[in-house]
């Protein structure tokens, strides 16, 4: 009982560390004075409407959409390829390759900036919007693999094999049977793709140029303290909308694993 008080204690203190500054977040964003400190002077949602009359926010808001969904989009392709590899066939070196392919998710994402933008200044490539899709589609792939993978291994073998006896070619079998049953995991790929664009900022600050995604402006907005007050309301609203993206994803991951494992223990009986 002991142990597991300590367990517990030290699990709470943890979350409290790690959560408390995120918490702290939507407090001052509704603080009416533009001074970050406690006590609050006061209930405001000026921030909220202040934010929007920026057009240079919503320039780069505009930015990190076209980013955020090219990355989700085309990393979630590539991770179905490299998922059904893995899941599926066996080739030389499989295990070297896999790991390989996740090891992104290890390396500091300065470094990964910093080596695509060595490659890109080399070869001449102006950095642009593309440059930054780039460098997010390299870390966004690791964590679309990893996810429809889970999806592949949990699909049964058996549907394709049946569909292929019953006339259908392995494209029109993949098409029309294993897409649709790992769509949840094909949704939650895009989703935690595009919360994992939308928020990195260090390859978007090395990659941009005079291209500004939203991370990398609100970054610039804190060297002015009149601009601070707003830059943490639009910081809630990321933190929300990122909380949302994730839920949703995590919710049609879980439900889509469920349903292949019904439907497996149907086929069973």
């Amino acid at each position: 009982m002991i142990k597991f008080a300590g367990l517990r204690t030290y699990t709470l203190l943890y979350l409290f560390f790690l959560y408390s500054p995120i918490l702290l977040l939507p407090v001052f964003s509704f603080n009416e004075s533009s001074v970050i400190a406690f006590p609050l002077s006061g209930l405001t949602t000026r921030w909220f409407l202040t934010m929007w009359e920026d057009d240079q926010l919503l320039f780069a808001l505009q930015n990190s959409l076209i980013v955020s969904g090219s990355t989700a989009v085309i990393s979630t392709i590539l991770g179905i390829f490299a998922a059904r590899a893995i899941t599926r066939y066996n080739f030389p070196l499989k295990s070297g390759l896999a790991g390989m392919i996740v090891l992104p998710m290890v390396l500091p994402n300065i470094i990964i900036a910093m080596s695509i933008l060595v490659v890109l200044l080399t070869i001449d490539i102006h950095l642009s919007l593309w440059t930054i899709i780039l460098g997010h589609v390299l870390i966004c792939i690791p964590f679309s693999t990893v996810i429809l993978s889970t999806a592949f291994k949990s699909l049964d073998k058996s549907l394709e094999e049946a569909a292929c006896d019953l006339g259908e070619t392995p494209i029109s079998a993949f098409r029309l049977i294993t897409l649709p049953l790992v769509m949840p995991g094909i949704v939650s790929s895009i989703l935690i793709c595009f919360t994992i664009s939308l928020d990195e900022f260090v390859i978007a600050y090395f990659l941009g140029g005079t291209n500004t995604p939203l991370a990398a402006y609100i970054y610039g907005q804190f060297r002015f303290p009149a601009k601070v007050p707003a830059m943490l309301a639009l910081g809630t609203i990321l933190v929300a909308l990122s909380v949302v993206l994730i839920g949703v994803a995590e919710h049609v991951r879980q439900r889509g694993l469920a349903r292949i494992g019904g439907n497996q223990m149907g086929e069973s009986r």
